[in-house]
């Protein structure tokens, strides 16, 4: 007789054998269409057996080869295994999750979040382009549970910011996660993968992008310098979101999660920084910056997605981050440097997540209270006197850095 385990994974590996409907059921999840064949049902074993053991190496590369984890049914498995939950297919022998759905609603009565007027904005505004064949009660109740996703979130974490782009990412994994799980999942990507998008400060986000043209550079100098007055920014979308924002086919932004899940968070600038050396010829045929700036905004809507993964794999072994000269710039504490290595970050615990993230606010406290101090310091400048102010920034500097406490003192001296 076989195990629950054993009998789920069969029903597994039946599905990625055959096609299925997309899913009009609101209260359940849309899954992807597959072709039968021997190849794929292969690959749904090594993805469960993969799962069974845990083993983040074996998952990467599975995601990065072509079709990634094939179907919502082995995502479910594997997604919460990428972000260092136990996704164990039988959920009733699971005492985690049992304590989660005991706890589903305590939520409720937290305190609100201040950011929860633009998260309902935002929903308003969801599921434009799938799932496809809604009603408007169907369309409704998925908004409904997207909200309470987003503001469960929020409130259980009220540290983080939410960021316009926040929803397109919360939007997959509902479609694609069972409702136990949407904001575990969602919490730690949240606090452990896409923490610097979440800071009080949109200094990081801006910093991720300036990697952009340091990898161009690396891999197509000549490119790079027909780029050299168009600021990175361009990529800001696709980064912010994952290319959640971007990719209007749910088959493809849940294949694209599959190996962004899978890999350090960097990748996805990696991957931008490939579609570009992928439209090399488009972009050399213009010249203006500001038209420049538009056609690279736009991620092409038809791509090869798996040629793109292993093209864009190819291209941070060639140029890994360490490499990059702007790398040394992006702060210790940001999630691009603590989730380099995914087994590591995995067995991250919330805690931990929630101190690098105050640690990152501190810093960014202190940058901002020395460019106020030399900021002041230029106004009240006298010529004889340069070097000693210098060295007595420094010296400030350096002993605010030490002493993070001060920093929010000397602050609202200033602000006042």
């Amino acid at each position: 007789m076989d195990s629950p385990r054993d009998s789920d994974n069969k029903s597994l590996l039946s599905f990625s054998r055959t096609s299925s409907n997309t899913n009009t059921n609101a209260n359940t999840n849309i899954e992807i269409s597959q072709e039968p064949d021997m190849l794929s049902h292969a690959k749904a074993a090594d993805i469960i057996e993969a799962c069974k053991w845990r083993d983040i190496g074996r998952l990467r590369s599975l995601a990065e080869a072509h079709g990634g984890f094939l179907s919502d049914a082995l995502r479910r498995q594997a997604w919460p295994i990428l972000l260092g939950l136990d996704a164990s297919p039988d959920e009733k022998d699971d005492p985690d999750l049992a304590l989660a759905q005991e706890d589903s609603n305590a939520w409720k009565q937290l305190p609100r979040h201040r950011d929860e007027d633009q998260v309902q904005l935002d929903v308003n505004r969801s599921f434009i382009y799938y799932p496809d064949n809604q009603s408007d009660a169907e369309l409704s109740l998925r908004k409904s549970e997207l909200s309470s996703l987003i503001t469960e979130v929020l409130r259980r974490y009220p540290y983080l910011c939410y960021f316009q782009g926040y929803h397109d990412i919360s939007q997959v994994l509902l479609l694609v996660l069972a409702p136990a799980w949407r904001a575990r999942v969602l919490a730690r990507l949240s606090v452990l993968r896409i923490r610097d998008f979440m800071l009080p400060s949109f200094g990081p986000t801006t910093a991720q992008l300036r990697l952009l043209p340091d990898i161009l550079h690396a891999a197509d100098p000549k490119l790079r310098r027909h780029l050299a007055d168009v600021e990175p920014f361009y990529a800001l979308a696709g980064t912010l979101t994952m290319y959640a924002h971007n990719i209007e086919t749910y088959q493809d932004i849940a294949r694209l999660f599959d190996v962004f899940l899978a890999r350090e968070p960097v990748f996805t600038v990696y991957v931008f920084a490939q579609i570009i050396l992928d439209r090399r010829k488009e972009i050399f045929e213009i010249d203006e910056p500001d038209m420049l700036h538009v056609i690279l905004g736009k991620v092409p809507t038809k791509m090869d997605l798996d040629e793109l993964i292993i093209k864009s794999a190819a291209l941070f072994g060639q140029h890994p981050p360490e490499t990059l000269s702007y790398w040394r710039h992006i702060s210790n504490f940001s999630a691009l440097k603590t989730a380099r290595d995914i087994e590591t970050c995995a067995k991250q615990t919330m805690k931990e997540g929630s101190e690098l993230f105050e640690k990152q606010v501190n810093e960014l406290h202190w940058q901002e209270m020395r460019d106020r101090i030399k900021l002041a310091l230029w106004r009240y400048r006298r010529p004889v006197k340069t070097v000693g102010m210098a060295l007595v920034v420094g010296a400030l500097a350096f002993y605010l850095r030490r002493n993070p406490i001060l920093v929010h003192r000397i602050a609202s001296l200033f602000s006042r």
